[in-house]
């Protein structure tokens, strides 16, 4: 098993200002073969170990997707003496060495013995500069906080508090309860800086701003200031030493390990391997025409794309070229040059200047094989290429259009960086960005059925023309290979956007084009980057959707929730079905009496069970009257007012079964932007832990796209769906309920999308309370047993929205260790 330690924090214990605590999680063999050990300079400090499990760990650890269940508190007590010491240093001693891992000043330890743990989650500013501030402190003590001008003149401002139960689980050295979020709304910012003071009896905690600092915290999603807790430091050590010493050094040396140039390497095919490629004799030998439009290409780039194409391992294809360029006189040596050189390459030069389309559509009159493959002019193919498109049609006859992954490649043609390796067909995320791109390949019964490629779509006519293939396919199908290098530079979209800003207006009139031939009424807009785009579904009707929350006190929690919909949401044909199990706080049925008298809209049901949140949510779906069912956790907070909008229009496609939403801890952070099947061993959230306002590879967290999954906190889902599949399996009382309902869902052939533009808060799990008993650790280990069991194949086989060349170990999609 690999083996994952990471020091979270060191802090001071909250009841005893004495003792240190070293908190860290640790995944692997028995912990006493990595052990910790703790050093005030040279002498050991000696600690007890406190072991916490249960699901509250697994889901704040899940942003590591490795299947973390278990954290460590080591308990330190300081000898008296301890500020006569320089440093705190933390070690990892495996046996054979002895690896520094974290290292504390000892000065920066006096600080924080009197300084209160607080983090500020968002604080931001509007054009009247006025600030708005929402963070959580922890103390035994109430706090006073307080907000200060530049000259210490306290400013009065309301402050609403309330509960944090992803703050209070993290600090299990006490029971505390209380109401440890603030919100701070419409501050006054005078002057140069803006001090925020939190004091909590003795202990007191100073902070400044900048007005600078506050429009870079907005204009990022967020900086994490965290007061009475050291960086945290990461250790990570896989197979034994060797990988250990790699991860060391590339902390000091701020190296990346997961190095594309090594990557590349790694998985090129073997002078053997090509060699036994190029002997190889398929039973079906289709021949490929690789269409490649010229406009005054730079001679030497283009010598390289022809070299890479005639050394390619398969040899039945042809090269065809249109040279637009307007003077014949530009390339006319270099391609009678290798059109003598093979006989495979043909070309045509136009009598003028054509533009990018019609360039193409030459070339493509020239072609006379099975499949079309588009290739520009002044890229690189590898010579393997050919080989795999053949070899996978060999696989599957039915195959009708192909497509791979890329990567970029500099001007000298010598280093490849940027890979974006893909999921298979994903419509949503092809109406969101032209992922595809290249390598693509279509049958030519395709191309010449459409028509090739259309003027009109200049600058994004590639998008177009895949829309219009993909369109008549039946099966499409994804290599998951670097096919392609894309050659980057400074007039190229591939790595200049605004150079070419006509071609992303293109590409919205691409998507546009496409729902209108498809029959589906809706618009498009720009997306929050150049090539994002967002499609807009018009919504049929006004059916109603019911809102299935179920509720165990927290009624707070659950005020909050109704309230932001209540208030927000544009949308209104909705019901609330609070479905209510094992309150036992008098005010809970109070509130239920109140909210059903005050909102006709409102209904309550009474669940007797046990907690079993399967069987809740089919007993409240049962009693819903909508077409529609939204599972909703009584912890979220929507955000955008045309958030149930947004997911209807999206649900009520009718190849659609699912729609999920874009999900945020409280500190502006993702929690869920979709699901992986095989992240930490079973299923995890992607993009855990990235600042709300960051793309994600390739934009995926900003991008509608489909998914294998998504969470039940926010799931929408037609009720006639939810009926067909036997709603949410009622063996998983707690967890993978909703994982496994996505699945099958999509064993009907349905889709289950990410909504990226149906934005909420999320606050995790509040009224479950903790799963820390043996007897709910038993039943989680029992559930992830049953799932493995039930979709073994694909956890087998891998997510197909996913791609084999990223790792499962981390939520990032960044690249997979071999």
């Amino acid at each position: 098993m690999q083996t994952f330690i990471s020091v979270e924090t060191v802090r001071f214990h909250l009841e005893d200002k004495n003792k240190l605590i070293v908190q860290y999680v640790y995944r692997g063999d028995e912990p006493e073969a990595n052990k910790l050990r703790i050093f005030l300079d040279d002498n050991e400090l000696t600690y007890e170990v406190q072991e916490y499990s249960g699901i509250d760990v697994s889901q704040r650890y899940a942003r590591y997707a490795i299947g973390i269940s278990k954290e460590y508190y080591a308990l330190v007590t300081l000898p008296k003496n301890y500020t006569d010491y320089k440093k705190f240093t933390l070690k990892i001693d495996n046996s054979t060495s002895m690896i520094k891992i974290g290292e504390l000043k000892i000065s920066d330890i006096i600080k924080k013995q009197d300084s209160v743990d607080y983090c500020i989650d968002n604080i931001a500013i509007n054009d009247k500069n006025e600030i708005d501030i929402r963070g959580w402190y922890i103390s035994k003590m109430p706090a006073d906080i307080q907000i200060c001008d530049e000259n210490g003149n306290k400013i009065d401002v309301g402050i609403k508090y309330s509960y944090r139960n992803d703050v209070t689980q993290a600090y299990k050295e006490t029971s505390l309860e209380g109401k440890y979020g603030f919100e701070i709304k419409t501050v006054p910012f005078i002057g140069k800086t803006l001090m925020i003071m939190i004091q909590c009896g003795d202990d007191c905690t100073k902070k400044n701003f900048t007005i600078k600092e506050i429009k870079n915290f907005s204009n990022s999603g967020k900086i994490n200031i965290r007061h009475n807790a050291s960086k945290a430091y990461r250790y990570m050590k896989h197979h034994g030493m060797k990988r250990t010493l790699k991860k060391v050094y590339a902390k000091v040396f701020k190296v990346n390990l997961n190095d594309y140039t090594k990557f590349v390497k790694k998985h090129q095919p073997s002078q053997a391997e090509i060699d036994r490629q190029r002997q190889t004799k398929f039973e079906y030998e289709p021949v490929f025409s690789i269409i490649i439009p010229l406009y005054k290409t730079n001679k030497k780039f283009l010598a390289e794309l022809l070299e890479s194409l005639i050394s390619q391992t398969y040899g039945r294809f042809e090269i065809c070229l249109s040279d637009g360029s307007g003077d014949k006189t530009i390339l006319k040596d270099i391609l009678e040059q290798y059109k003598q050189k093979d006989s495979r390459i043909k070309y045509i030069q136009l009598d003028k200047t054509a533009q990018i389309s019609e360039n193409t559509n030459n070339a493509l009159r020239l072609a006379t094989g099975d499949y079309i493959v588009l290739c520009d002019h002044d890229d690189l193919v590898p010579e393997y290429a050919l080989y795999e498109c053949a070899k996978a049609i060999n696989e599957n006859r039915n195959i009708d259009i192909l497509y791979s992954d890329e990567d970029k490649i500099d001007m000298e043609g010598k280093k490849y960086f940027e890979p974006h390796f893909k999921p298979d067909f994903n419509i949503d995320l092809l109406r969101s960005v032209n992922y595809i791109c290249h390598l693509f390949v279509a049958k030519k019964t395709i191309v010449d059925k459409i028509g090739g490629f259309r003027s009109e779509f200049d600058g994004a006519q590639d998008y177009d023309f895949i829309f219009r293939c993909s369109e008549q396919a039946e099966c499409i199908y994804h290599i998951p290979k670097v096919l392609y290098h894309w050659r980057a530079h400074i007039d190229s979209t591939a790595e200049n956007p605004e150079s070419k800003l006509y071609a992303f207006d293109a590409g919205r009139r691409a998507i546009a084009a496409h729902l209108e031939r498809r029959g589906i009424k809706g618009h498009v807009t720009d997306g929050a980057f150049y090539g994002i785009y967002r499609t807009h579904y018009d919504i049929i009707g006004e059916p109603k959707i019911s809102i299935v929350i179920p509720n165990k006190d927290h009624i707070e929690d659950l005020y909050k929730c109704m309230n932001s919909i209540i208030t927000k949401s544009s949308y209104k044909n909705y019901e609330f079905v609070i479905v209510e199990n094992n309150s036992t706080e008098k005010e809970t049925f109070e509130f239920y009496e109140k909210i059903q008298k005050e909102y006709d809209n409102v209904k309550v049901l009474y669940w007797k069970d046990e907690f079993n949140y399967s069987a809740i949510n089919n007993f409240g779906v049962k009693e819903a009257d909508g077409e529609y069912i939204l599972l909703l956790n009584n912890d979220t907070e929507i955000i955008n007012d045309d958030c149930l909008s947004d997911m209807l229009s999206i649900c009520q496609r009718e190849e659609v079964g699912i729609v999920g939403a874009r999900l945020y801890y409280p500190d502006d952070t993702i929690q869920h932007a979709g699901v992986v099947i095989g992240f930490g061993g079973i299923a995890g959230h992607t993009f855990i832990g990235q600042p709300r306002f960051e793309p994600g590879y390739f934009a995926r967290a900003m991008c509608t796209q489909d998914y294998s999954a998504v969470t039940a906190a926010c799931m929408m889902t037609k009720k006639s769906v939810f009926e067909e599949v036997g709603g949410l399996t009622e063996e998983f009382k707690v967890a993978f309920n909703d994982i496994d309902y996505c699945m099958k869902v999509r064993k009907l052939g349905k889709l289950v999308v990410y909504d990226a533009f149906a934005e909420l808060y999320h606050y995790e799990s509040k009224s479950r309370g903790l799963e820390d008993t043996p007897e709910k650790v038993a039943r989680f280990n029992s559930e992830i047993e049953r799932f493995r069991d039930r979709w073994e194949d694909i956890l087998e086989k891998g997510d197909p929205y996913y791609n084999p060349n990223l790792t499962l170990d981390k939520s990032d999609f960044s690249l997979r260790e071999y």
